[in-house]
């Protein structure tokens, strides 16, 4: 597989997962200011905009939700972060530009999607933030069933897995790390169970029990919920084993995102029972500088075109000299 077209599908994967989760996360905000009277709209926008890593205005600057969803949702400069309607454009143009790879319908979901958020942006400015947000995460679902039913289980479709499944590890711990702090029965602990859709997963995993320790052991460490930590950091693994198109090695990882991912995944699954929140800020800051690192682990792997290599006075002697730009 060409290199280009291995790098857009991996980040078809992430940006699709990141308007998924950015609108699951916006939308659950967008509820809870617009019923609880008792919460700052300025104080969640703010922590919200945090989470996503977005430049928030100056403390002069009060946040509404309207002020809130223009930002996470239809801006197209968010200053470090990404909006939900940047990220469905980003991942548009990588699919426009690997169609060889992808499937007709896949290349369909996204164009009609993309094509179709300024008619839903103006619905949203009429009827509520909601129709938006619940317009990308049908369309999210659509991809995702789309992706699985139409394309073969080849190296594509492992890149767009693996970045589905970065992506997803990213969200969940922004969304943990924003609540590091809060109380333990703080109802900001169902907030994030709602905006990963775990509310009722968890709910008849704990037999109703609502607990910070809890909450994030699910978040965290479970190993059957597809939005959990855990999860996602074996489904990258799985992803990884498979695109390296070998057999287990007999002294271990030898590829850098290999060793990342499987560190990451150990130091969760071997931890000591009731240690999880003494340093949660500590190793949910860890998780997400892994993200990051198997991110640039991959594109030195596999995105990153080798030099071209210049050939001079072949044949001169019977040798060939390779000249600066070897590889």
């Amino acid at each position: 597989m060409l290199a280009r077209n291995a790098e857009s599908l991996y980040w078809i994967g992430r940006y699709v997962e990141r308007a998924d989760d950015t609108a699951r996360i916006l939308d659950v905000t967008v509820h809870q200011l617009l019923e609880d009277s008792s919460v700052d709209p300025d104080q969640a926008s703010r922590t919200l905009l945090r989470v996503l890593d977005m430049a928030a205005p100056d403390a002069t600057t009060a946040l509404d939700v309207w002020s809130l969803t223009d930002m996470v949702a239809f801006s197209r400069d968010t200053h470090g972060g990404c909006s939900i309607v940047e990220a469905i454009s980003a991942a548009r143009e990588n699919a426009r530009g690997a169609r060889e790879v992808t499937s007709t319908e896949i290349w369909e979901c996204l164009n009609t999607t993309y094509n179709a958020l300024p008619e839903r942006e103006r619905a949203s400015r009429r009827l509520g933030p909601h129709e938006f947000l619940s317009y990308v995460e049908g369309r999210a679902a659509q991809f995702a069933g789309l992706a699985d039913s139409t394309l073969s289980r080849d190296d594509g479709y492992r890149f767009m897995v693996l970045g589905r499944a970065i992506e997803r590890v990213d969200m969940t711990v922004r969304l943990l790390l924003a609540r590091v702090g809060d109380s333990a029965s703080s109802p900001a602990w169902v907030t994030v169970l709602r905006s990963a859709g775990a509310h009722d997963t968890y709910l008849r995993t704990y037999r109703g029990v609502l607990d910070a320790g809890r909450v994030v052991e699910f978040m965290l460490l479970d190993r059957l919920f597809p939005r959990s930590v855990m999860y996602s950091l074996r489904l990258a693994e799985h992803s990884l084993d498979e695109l390296h198109h070998r057999a287990l090695n007999r002294v271990g990882a030898t590829a850098e995102a290999q060793r990342l991912l499987g560190r990451a995944r150990s130091e969760l699954e071997f931890l000591p029972q009731g240690v999880l929140l003494e340093t949660l800020e500590e190793r949910l800051a860890g998780l997400q500088k892994t993200c990051a690192d198997v991110g640039e682990a991959l594109a030195l792997e596999y995105f990153h075109s080798a030099p071209w290599v210049a050939w001079t006075d072949a044949g001169r002697n019977g040798s060939l000299i390779i000249e600066e730009g070897e590889v």
